[in-house]
């Protein structure tokens, strides 16, 4: 795998992206030579050729993201994946068109758009065809050794193998020893498999190393150019979170990562800025609307003001539009919200479908309470509760808390104290691999969920 943005991405996956990149710059430039024999350089140097060459690749790989083509969870759905991939030269051809003829200018004349898009939608099956066959070859795929055994060993077994797109193949590991697991046993079983599977890296995940670590054996595999690394950052690439479970405070302390430079948190406080002072321009129009709307469905105010836990644990009150009762909570206080809450209103629903709910949470990003990225604002009766029952959860408190975040766009709603649990692993690894390049990537993502209206309570 390799980190973009302070993000871990299988390198296989970029391999498609890159080249999925070149087959679509490449079938518009032999649209264009095409159908432009006698003027080819006029019109890539003087009819801004070029630029619209690089406009329309970033639009085909925008669109392929929005169809979650390049999500390995739906690599081996065959059909899918394919009827998907048909979607993105439609919906192109239809945006061309609609180009074309309203602002004809913007495109290369001579119909070589429409060349290159017939070039493109056999390239792109084609590409994909030969980019499984190659995925499959076993002459490029790293074999691995898992030394450890139990439930966490097992989990990144389970994981490597599941996760095809890596390039992994687990050769062995050590919860297949038979007999009593030993520090001899271990090693023999390693050097084995070494010698007979020519293994590239060696993974440690034993929970109790006393006596059982093949500490020699590891070394001289180290210094003959095998890769050993620890399991914890493994875990950590493939699922995008930090466990607590087994998780020591020294760890925290010594791990790379958690920067909180104060230029860092300039730029990122300038980032959320920007971001929502935009965000709230485009929304404008709609805010009457949805005010109008609530007013009709049922009684109280329109906002709705609630107290939240900031950054250093400092209270705030964070805003949204009403989506509930007006008496929502006289009877059972502090609360999460359930699947199908009968406090919720009708159009209360429609907003927290729609995210139009969030739309005040602008004003506490502009006032500084708030980041637009970060982690989830919780309320002080429920921070009190969660951080008796699950370690480390004060950690998430170092930054401020935001509108979307790396646990919103990764995990579901959570309303229970095992969500909150799964969600604080998250904001963990955001906290560790905090950057702007990751702010960037979550706001990308927010936007696709959003627009196809997935995870909202």
């Amino acid at each position: 795998m390799i980190r973009l943005f302070n993000v871990y991405y299988p390198i296989r996956t970029l391999i498609l992206l890159v080249g999925e990149a070149l087959i679509v710059w490449t079938s518009f430039l032999l649209g264009i030579a095409l159908q432009h024999r006698e003027d080819l350089y006029v019109a890539l140097n003087y009819e801004g050729g070029y630029l619209k060459l690089l406009a329309v690749t970033l639009i085909v790989l925008a669109f392929s993201h929005w169809f979650d083509l390049y999500d390995p969870n739906h690599f081996d759905e065959k059909g899918e994946l394919y009827f998907r991939l048909l979607l993105v030269p439609g919906i192109l051809a239809l945006m061309l068109a609609a180009v074309g003829f309203v602002f004809p200018r913007l495109l290369v004349g001579n119909n070589s758009a429409l060349v290159g898009l017939v070039i493109l939608t056999g390239a792109m099956f084609g590409w994909r065809m030969v980019y499984g066959w190659l995925a499959r070859r076993p002459y490029l795929r790293e074999r691995v050794y898992v030394l450890g055994t139990g439930e966490r060993a097992q989990r990144l077994v389970n994981g490597l193998r599941s996760r095809s797109e890596m390039g992994i193949e687990v050769v062995g590991w050590s919860g297949n020893l038979e007999g009593a697991v030993t520090r001899e046993s271990v090693a023999a079983h390693l050097m084995e498999l070494i010698r007979e599977r020519h293994v590239h890296r060696v993974i440690v995940a034993m929970p109790d190393r006393r006596g059982t670590l093949p500490v020699y054996e590891l070394l001289q595999l180290r210094l003959s150019g095998t890769k050993v690394e620890e399991a914890a950052s493994w875990l950590e690439r493939m699922s995008g979170r930090i466990e607590v479970e087994q998780l020591y405070p020294s760890w925290l302390i010594f791990a790379d990562g958690f920067r909180f430079s104060s230029s860092l948190q300039m730029l990122r406080r300038f980032l959320s800025t920007i971001a929502a002072a935009l965000l709230l321009l485009l929304v404008l129009p709609v805010i009457p609307f949805v005010i109008l709307l609530i007013k009709l469905d049922s009684s109280g105010p329109v906002l709705y003001r609630q107290k939240r836990v900031g950054r250093t644990g400092a209270p705030f009150y964070c805003y949204k539009f009403r989506t509930m009762r007006r008496d929502a909570e006289a009877d059972t206080g502090a609360t999460w919200a359930t699947d199908d809450d009968p406090r919720i209103t009708r159009i209360g629903r429609v907003l927290r479908v729609s995210r139009l709910d969030e739309i005040p949470q602008l004003w506490c990003v502009l006032k500084g309470d708030m980041a637009f990225v970060g982690p989830r604002p919780e309320r002080p009766e429920f921070v009190e509760w969660l951080s008796h029952e699950i370690p480390y959860y004060p950690v998430r408190h170092s930054v401020r808390p935001g509108i979307t975040g790396w646990a919103q766009v990764r995990y579901k709603y959570g309303n229970t104290l095992d969500d909150a649990r799964e969600k604080l692993q998250y904001d963990l690894y955001y906290i560790k691999n905090g950057s702007l390049g990751l702010d960037l990537s979550i706001m990308l993502e927010t936007i696709k969920i959003v627009t196809l209206g997935r995870g909202a309570q």
